[in-house]
């Protein structure tokens, strides 16, 4: 029953813990794109200077 004493206290202050990271996470900014990171992989970058698998830059297979 004494260990009770120590718990109660204990898992105030841990939920507290969780409450203030969980605040600082959303007024930081983390949870306001959750969808872009993952399409951003997925997007091809079609830039003029992107070496292919040959090792040759766009537009230099059209001028031989």
């Amino acid at each position: 029953m004494e260990i009770l004493y120590l718990l109660i206290p204990l898992s105030v202050v841990l939920v507290f813990a969780i409450a203030i990271a969980f605040w600082w996470s959303v007024k930081s900014g983390q949870f306001d794109d959750l969808e872009g990171p993952g399409f951003k992989l997925l997007m091809d970058d079609d830039g003029p200077n992107i070496p292919n698998a040959g090792g040759e830059k766009k537009g230099d297979a059209e001028k031989v």
